[in-house]
């Protein structure tokens, strides 16, 4: 197993601080001439009855729908990770410290990710509807065994990791600005990831097998629920698409954008999750007969 410290965790976090007021604004605009997001997430590629241009242009909607989802996501892991903190306020000093940045700059992330909104919807041209509201997603999430939800935040955060390491980084085609947001996020999800490991095993440790295995199925309910949302979130892309490029797509276009579009947003937030190294090292580690289950699910997400 991977060892890290609260102690660590929280130098670490103090270092990389930044403010939203220095990443977005003023000079800082997004370039509607290139590519938000790389092709390993956004698959408009196969899509190759669209042009260039139009590729593009879904390839920013992908990237507005990007940084909104994370912004949902951390709407639940907000309180979350504030509850968790509250659990032990006289134990471990440090613990305490660090999970409340983390809550911390969770909200802070939700801030940008608001402003990046707005700058995207004012430059873009033409509103993208997305899945939500955020409250009631939240909601539904945190009616789940508190375990569930941890491993569900394991999930997101090293599949943060995933994505900027593995494809965001290197791409120098993507737009500066987008790039720099992503950057930054990933900078301090890099310390969420860790402390999010912490958790769970902290959590596990006061649990049987059996209310392991319980949570460990409503993990993976949860996925289907967000499947579900992301299958909401073609039709909504497909829709942005179409009054963006003032282009109808014909029933076979249709057909073959929602099959693609789909299943690159089952592997962007569900498979490539599921898949990553480092949960999979934790769920062996606290539960070693549940992850040949999770990887088999995660099959149908990649």
């Amino acid at each position: 197993m991977q060892q890290y410290s609260y102690r660590d965790v929280l130098a670490a976090s103090e270092r990389i601080s930044w403010r939203v007021e220095d990443l977005i604004g003023g000079e800082r605009q997004l370039d509607f001439a290139r590519p938000f997001l790389p092709e390993a997430l956004a698959r408009v590629a196969p899509l190759d009855f669209l042009s260039a241009d139009e590729q593009r242009t879904l390839n920013q909607i992908r990237g507005h729908g990007y940084l909104y989802t994370f912004g949902l996501v951390e709407e639940f892991i907000l309180p979350f990770v504030m509850d968790h903190a509250r659990e032990d306020l006289d134990g471990d000093d440090y613990r305490t410290q660090a999970l409340l940045r983390f809550a911390a700059e969770e909200a802070k992330h939700i801030h940008l990710f608001r402003e990046f909104r707005s700058a995207f919807r004012r430059d873009f041209g033409h509103d993208c509807q997305v899945i939500g509201p955020p409250e009631a997603i939240a909601e539904h999430v945190l009616s789940h065994r508190p375990f569930a939800v941890a491993l569900l935040i394991l999930h997101i955060e090293w599949m943060t990791q995933g994505h900027y390491v593995e494809s965001v980084r290197d791409d120098r085609n993507l737009d500066p600005q987008f790039k720099s947001l992503l950057k930054h996020h990933w900078m301090e999800e890099t310390q969420h990831a860790k402390l999010d490991t912490l958790m769970v095993e902290r959590m596990a440790a006061d649990l049987t097998a059996q209310e392991i295995a319980a949570a460990v199925d409503e993990y993976m309910a949860i996925g289907g629920f967000f499947d579900e949302g992301l299958r909401a979130q073609v039709d909504f892309d497909r829709d942005a698409f179409e009054r963006a490029t003032g282009r109808t797509l014909n029933a076979a276009e249709a057909e073959r954008f929602v099959a693609v579009q789909h299943q690159a947003q089952r592997w962007t937030y569900i498979g490539s999750g599921m898949t990553h190294a480092n949960v999979l090292r934790t769920l062996e580690h606290v539960a070693p007969a549940l992850r040949p289950r999770v990887e088999d699910a995660a099959q149908a997400f990649c």
